[in-house]
């Protein structure tokens, strides 16, 4: 009977232990995570044109899924030179080098390594879809920042990115995805994207919200897009959903629809960017 309850009790002290390592775990990625969106916001901030960009690198980075062989998809394989310069890929690189340029940042205040491209590209996807959403915010406002903030600290959507923060692990190729598996958005045909976006497990709802990542004029795809009747509805849907305060249903369904697109065909290191604590000496604390 001693002997079992020692058991039960190294038990419970294995599972505490566990638990203290697991919730110190967690709060290094967030706080990393914190520090890296930081260091996203600076950026986009200072080189908003190239908002759309930064949409379509990770767009292009993440459909190179292919589900018959379980290959590619967003695994920070459009860094390599003989990828982004392909024709699908015209006008990325200044997206590219803001990447290149964060990553030395966050490099050098990591704890835990490099943070990979991968992970990278679309986390800066995410703030660049956060700085258009504060953006719409800002405009109702009149453009008085300050109050387009509040507007969307109160009413935006800023909850519902956790699904997405919590895919935090993503892997680098070390090889480019193999061409032909990208149609040119600027040029593509509604069907043409609608085939592409089914191949992937998507429909002509998420083709609709994603208008801003299919190219720099978002009115200008949506534009094409409504002449589509399966994507039309859905189209006005999120044209009218932006008219509103809170935006909710397009930014819900956008970020819902990104988080899935941005993990496609990924496996998850979700113990990645997490270290030992230092260890303290107890023998040298002043009590």
């Amino acid at each position: 009977m001693t002997v079992g309850w020692e058991l039960i009790g190294s038990s419970g002290s294995l599972v505490g232990t566990a638990n203290a390592a697991d919730l110190i775990q967690r709060k290094q990625r967030s706080e990393f995570q914190s520090k890296i969106k930081g260091t996203l916001f600076a950026a986009i901030k200072a080189n908003p044109d190239l908002v759309p960009s930064l949409l379509t690198l990770a767009l292009n980075d993440a459909v190179t899924y292919d589900k018959a062989t379980k290959s590619g998809g967003p695994n920070g394989s459009i860094r390599f030179s003989s990828e982004i310069s392909r024709p699908e890929n015209k006008g990325l690189s200044g997206a590219l080098s803001l990447i290149e340029e964060a990553k030395k940042e966050i490099d050098s205040y990591s704890k835990a390594g490099p943070i990979s491209y991968a992970d990278l590209i679309q986390y800066a996807a995410q703030s660049a879809v956060k700085s258009t959403f504060i953006a719409s915010a800002i405009r109702k406002c009149g453009g008085n920042e300050q109050k387009g903030n509040l507007l969307y600290t109160a009413y935006g959507s800023n909850g519902q990115w956790g699904l997405f923060d919590k895919q935090f692990g993503r892997a680098d190729t070390q090889d480019p995805d193999p061409e032909g598996r990208i149609p040119l958005w600027e040029k593509a045909s509604v069907q043409e994207m609608k085939d592409k976006f089914s191949a992937l497990g998507l429909g002509p709802r998420q083709v609709a919200v994603l208008s801003a990542f299919l190219g720099p004029d978002q009115a200008a795809t949506e534009a094409l897009l409504a002449s589509d009747k399966d994507v039309a509805p859905w189209v006005d849907k999120y044209q009218r959903s932006r008219e509103t305060v809170s935006q909710t249903d397009y930014e819900v369904d956008l970020i819902t629809t990104f988080t899935k697109l941005s993990t496609l065909g990924q496996q998850i290191n979700y113990e990645a960017y997490t270290y030992a604590p230092p260890k303290i000496d107890i023998t040298k604390l002043k009590l």
